[in-house]
């Protein structure tokens, strides 16, 4: 088989990768730019960043977005990880069809449907529209992700781990949190980390089911963007993509540890 790449191959991937990541690097660059105008370079300066923790609108988005990330992502990772348990081992039970499709309904529906269905439904209910509405809704559209997530690691999992603990006598409660947890542990972060980064990046949703105090940053950025893009901005931007790219990386690590960990202790089980 040959593996030799063509010149029409490498340009298509450097023009992908160009396409996808060339802005985002322009946007850092900028950030760090002297100049007001953030299409003209004027050297090299810190000083938007002074005026991105100085601008008090900007942090309390931040702050609401950081506290509906982390309360939506922990939730949707419990459901999330419960639906996944349940469509994975019990294959039928009444009404399992239409469970299923209410868990990955939101993985298709456009998010002006979910967000605007969610707007009736807190209307219809007479809930009042702020942190809560949007937290709910996050957790709403978020938990079909974690689902997807867990499932795909338990479909794989070895149950005969489970049934040996509880030949051995352990009930299933301590059998799960014993055994079955630890397994699909990094699925479960994974799940969680999906979940809030899709927090911290939603718009739609939240500009349906918000209220007043309780604009995330990316309403806000919306709302300053279209008056005109700022180096606050830019700065703003760079400083979530540094947030998530270090979460990114701390799971990578982590994981990649216990991978290691978990080969050396099949080693040294087999020379045992």
């Amino acid at each position: 088989m040959n593996t030799t790449w063509s010149r029409f191959n490498i340009a298509s991937v450097v023009l992908g990768f160009a396409f996808l990541y060339l802005p985002i690097v322009l946007l850092i660059i900028f950030s760090f730019n002297e100049s007001k105008l953030v299409t003209v370079w004027a050297g090299f300066s810190t000083k938007w960043y002074g005026e991105l923790f100085r601008n008090q609108g900007l942090i309390d988005a931040a702050w609401v977005t950081a506290r509906v990330g982390f309360i939506s992502a922990s939730f949707a990772t419990v459901l999330g990880t419960l639906a996944a348990l349940a469509l994975t081992r019990y294959t039928r039970f009444r009404g399992r069809v239409l469970f299923s499709g209410m868990v990955f309904a939101p993985l298709v529906m456009p998010e002006v449907i979910t967000g605007l269905s969610l707007l009736l439904l807190f209307v219809a209910i007479g809930l009042d529209r702020g942190f809560l509405t949007v937290t709910l809704a996050h957790i709403t559209f978020s938990m079909c992700f974690v689902a997807v997530v867990v499932q795909s690691r338990l479909i794989t999992f070895d149950r005969s781990l489970e049934e040996a603990a509880m030949d051995l006598g352990a009930p299933p409660v301590r059998t799960f949190f014993a055994i079955t947890l630890p397994v699909i542990l990094p699925a479960i972060i994974s799940g969680w980390m999906l979940a809030f980064t899709l927090s911290l990046d939603d718009l739609v949703i939240a500009s349906f089911t918000s209220g007043p105090g309780a604009t995330t940053l990316p309403m806000k950025i919306y709302s300053q963007v279209r008056l005109g893009v700022t180096p606050e901005i830019n700065a703003a931007c760079t400083l979530l993509i540094a947030v998530v790219a270090a979460g990114v990386l701390i799971a990578s690590v982590v994981n990649k540890s216990r991978e290691v960990q978990r080969q050396r202790d099949e080693q040294a089980a087999q020379r045992n």
